[in-house]
């Protein structure tokens, strides 16, 4: 028996369609489905894994945080633990019984270590088992069959980089989010994450907005005109003093100048602009043209697993900006001379040759993202079909010919201060016409000739202020990460989710919350090795070299563990200042603003029992207090509330849309008012409860639940979240919510 192994179900059943088209039985093994044919050599069975099937991981004797020290994780034994019990057991039963293996993962790092994994637990039941590897960058017919027929050897060397990257990741990861956790005393949930990759990815973050608020915005005034031409066109030309900084000077024109005066031309300059076709998609210029479309980067490349397993795109995780020889670019395009892209496609063919463009990076492993097959837009969802459409118009314009454009360059004289107009017109559009996105509008001036006399209808002073740098978006953040070397095409937008995830960061553009300054701060102090990139490309380059044959993998991880020495060395030197610098950092992340009755903070605290809302520091003379959703992480944002002097907040939950909760104030404001029109509508005239037990249908079982729940009054009631609460006390949504509407 022939045992084909893919990464994923979806490529198992795919790849078996493909290569035995209606033959193939669906048979399930161990709880997992295959696909099955008997064939003239035998019988051939496919499986799919679910990625990893295994991971990494300390024995159970280090998992007690506050009796293992975080320094022993370095030099600890890891084990394997299994993480997909029924598909180990299934290829222990068909490996058994199997002569040959075929590892048809996905062709990178990660997909090779995932193919050896299984393997190796194949090899445990049936040592002298005959294997062999395929690679293919698209899951078509094409692709497929020539991968098939031409098997090559496992790459044990890129397995162990793939190997290398996990224990590294484990042991920095463990041991020193340990560690910064303990310092600040952020336990359970809310523990403080640190990474070889995470951390110095967060320190550019960080370092922005220090930027941004160290940044002194200058006053400056722009003085402009709109001009009228003698066929009756207006346009606007500006001042050639593109900023005034001084206010008297641009008053001193101003004086000058006024509505009917005469703007006489006295040059004009028309010049043609070549605008270059964009280079073929690597991963980092997919995400960036993404994001520019309003993707997140893991978004982004979940859509574009999707698509490529379902055999609509080449793999999308590449470095690669040069179609190889071997890809046939005109059959490509002929594939969508039919379907949604046909007139696109049937104009690229009338070429006599198609030269694409190239970028800098070109590897061999996997070619630039390209469309490998022709879909429908019922085939796929809304967001699949905005990615499968950009990957297809990306790949018409690398073949595409220049825009040109025609551009004029104006000067007017008017009571001799000099003004400028530049216009700009598309006039060939080359590849802009396949790929549209972003692209620059036409800023039309009239026609005119040198000597020509215009009027002056409007005079204009705007005054505006120096800003300061931007925040990093995701897509330029991920090239950025790829310039310093920090993490890989794999990685990079996990490592921005992992960010989100923790509470680090919020919004995009991505800004950091007081958390994320506090433990960067403390490692840039402390222990800086930690938070900047030059360590983590030398572990990447080290990856790259085992991959590649050059250094065994044991040299790379013992050279992990002795940076990670010095790391703690770092730390333990500077311990009781790193404890006091990640706390004081970590109480400015609870303040939400100040209390309007006595002037003490306002901050987010939890009562005895659990529950968590905004209560003042001046308690307990103060006993001002706001309710806060129960579950979720609560991000404090820069946007104030002037009205009631709070901030803005926001309420994170795993795998969940960010909740802009806004100002505490102003929403629970709202609250109580949509409340009263609630029961002005239904005329209730009903005599409030004024205790939980009074409600109806709440017992002494109820009651205690709901106490366990920090919910103890009828106003915590009203302002809890239904559906959160659900969850936490198994009481009915639907009776939390008559409840609530009860009470109102």
């Amino acid at each position: 028996m022939h045992l084909i192994i893919a990464e994923k179900h979806i490529a198992a059943k795919r790849i078996a369609s493909i290569l035995a088209p209606g033959k193939t039985k669906q048979v399930r093994v161990s709880g997992v489905d295959t696909y099955e044919y008997e064939s003239d050599e035998g019988k051939k069975i496919f499986m799919g894994l679910s990625g990893h099937i295994v991971k990494l991981d300390f024995p159970a004797a280090y998992n007690n945080w506050q009796k293992v020290e975080a320094n022993e994780l370095i030099g600890a034994d890891i084990i394997t633990t299994s993480t997909q019990v029924k598909i180990v057991a299934a290829l222990k039963k068909l490996g058994k019984t199997a002569t040959k293996v075929t590892i048809a993962t996905d062709y990178d790092r990660e997909g090779e270590l995932i193919g050896v994994e299984a393997l190796e637990i194949i090899r445990q039941v049936n040592q002298n088992i005959e294997f062999e590897r395929v690679h293919y960058s698209a899951i078509t017919p094409k692709a497929i069959d020539d991968a098939f027929s031409n098997p090559t050897n496992v790459d044990f060397n890129l397995a162990d980089a793939g190997h290398s990257r996990q224990v590294i990741d484990l042991v920095w990861g463990a041991s020193l989010t340990r560690y910064i956790s303990l310092a600040a005393g952020r336990l359970g949930k809310m523990f403080l994450s640190v990474g070889r990759v995470q951390s110095p990815t967060l320190s550019l973050i960080v370092e922005r907005e220090k930027e941004r608020e160290a940044f002194i915005s200058k006053p400056y005034w722009e003085l402009s005109a709109i001009l009228k031409s003698k066929s009756g066109e207006e346009f606007k030309a500006e001042h050639r003093t593109k900023r005034f900084w001084d206010k008297e000077e641009v008053d001193a024109v101003m004086q000058k100048i006024s509505v009917g005066d005469e703007a006489l031309v006295t040059e004009l300059t028309t010049s043609e602009k070549i605008d270059k076709p964009p280079t073929p998609f690597n991963t980092t210029e997919f995400i960036s043209a993404a994001s520019s479309i309003g993707f997140t980067a893991a978004n982004a490349m979940r859509i574009a697993e999707t698509l490529y397993t379902n055999g609509f795109i080449s793999y999308p995780r590449t470095d690669n900006t040069v179609y190889p020889e071997s890809l046939d670019l005109r059959a490509q395009i002929e594939i969508f001379k039919t379907g949604a892209f046909k007139q696109y496609a049937l104009k690229l063919l009338e070429k006599k040759e198609l030269i694409p463009t190239k970028g800098k990076k070109e590897t061999t492993d996997h070619p630039p993202i390209f469309p490998a097959s022709l879909a429908r837009k019922s085939d796929m969802n809304e967001q699949e079909w905005k990615l499968y459409e950009l990957v297809i118009r990306r790949f018409f314009a690398t073949f595409a010919d220049p825009a040109k454009w025609e551009t004029i360059r104006s000067k007017y004289d008017i009571k001799g201060e000099e003004f400028k107009a530049n216009g700009a017109r598309l006039v060939e559009p080359g590849w802009r016409w396949y790929y549209h996105y972003n692209a620059p509008e036409d800023r039309l001036i009239p026609k005119m000739e040198e000597g020509d006399v215009h009027s002056v209808t409007k005079v204009d002073v705007e005054a505006k202020e120096t800003q300061p740098p931007g925040r990093y978006g995701q897509g330029r953040l991920i090239k950025i990460m790829e310039e310093m070397g920090l993490g890989t095409k794999a990685t990079r937008h996990e490592i921005i989710s992992k960010l989100y995830s923790r509470a680090y960061v919020h919004g995009n553009p991505l800004q950091p919350t007081k958390t994320a300054v506090a433990v960067v701060d403390t490692l840039e102090k402390f222990a800086p090795t930690i938070s900047k990139p030059d360590m983590t490309s030398k572990l990447e380059a080290d990856m790259d070299r085992i991959a590649e044959g050059g250094i065994p993998e044991e040299d790379v991880l013992n050279e992990s563990r002795e940076m990670l020495e010095l790391v703690f060395n770092e730390l333990e030197k500077n311990k009781d200042d790193i404890t006091e610098s990640l706390r004081a950092g970590l109480r400015e992340d609870k303040i939400i603003g100040k209390c309007s009755q006595c002037d003490s903070n306002l901050m987010v605290m939890r009562s005895k029992r659990g529950g968590r809302f905004i209560g003042c520091e001046g308690y307990p003379e103060c006993n001002f207090s706001l309710p806060l959703p129960r579950s979720g992480q609560v991000v404090v944002t820069d946007r104030f509330c002037d009205e009631h002097g709070m901030y803005h907040i926001r309420i994170i939950n795993a795998g969940k849309r960010p909740w802009n909760l806004g100002c505490p104030q102003c929403n629970f404001l709202e609250w109580q008012k949509s409340r009263e029109e609630e029961k002005e509508k239904e005329g209730g005239n009903r005599e409030r409860p004024k205790s939980i037990n009074d409600i109806n249908g709440i017992g002494k079982v109820t009651a205690e639940k709901l106490a366990d729940a920090g919910i103890c009054s009828v106003d915590e009631l009203c302002a809890a979240d239904a559906l959160e609460l659900a969850k936490v006390t198994s009481i009915p949504i639907k009776k939390i919510k008559n409840w609530q509407s009860e009470i109102a």
